[in-house]
């Protein structure tokens, strides 16, 4: 039973971080939190990814004396490399994102959305 709990909790950690960011995009009306729940989002994905790739007693798929004795499965590269990748975009995005808040703050001096939306150019 510990072991299943073990083998799932990076399953239900990644769901659980995912949805409470959607809620926060979904439910908040200001702009900091809605990135807060982008970034939560995105950290979700990609725990998810990496708990998927992820092989017990698995070792790295380096060129060594394992390979040769052809003994133990192996780590999948490619779910890492994805999230290195998915890394660095959604630190990019999350930098952008910030630079246009701080643009819409110094605009209409408020990050309320109900508030910036009601405003006319």
């Amino acid at each position: 039973m510990i072991s299943f709990l073990e083998e799932w909790s990076f399953f239900g950690g990644s769901i659980l971080l995912i949805l409470i960011g959607l809620y926060g995009v979904i439910t908040k009306r200001n702009l900091i939190k809605i990135l807060i729940g982008l970034s939560l989002m995105d950290t979700g994905v990609n725990v998810l990814l990496v708990s998927l790739g992820y092989v017990e007693n698995g070792n790295a798929p380096i060129l060594t004396s394992i390979i040769k004795n052809n003994s133990g499965a192996f780590v999948d590269p490619i779910p890492q490399a994805l999230v290195l990748t998915a890394i660095v975009i959604g630190v990019a995005i999350l930098a952008l994102g910030l630079a246009v808040t701080i643009k819409i703050y110094e605009k209409y001096g408020t990050l309320d959305i109900s508030k910036i939306r009601g405003l006319k150019w």
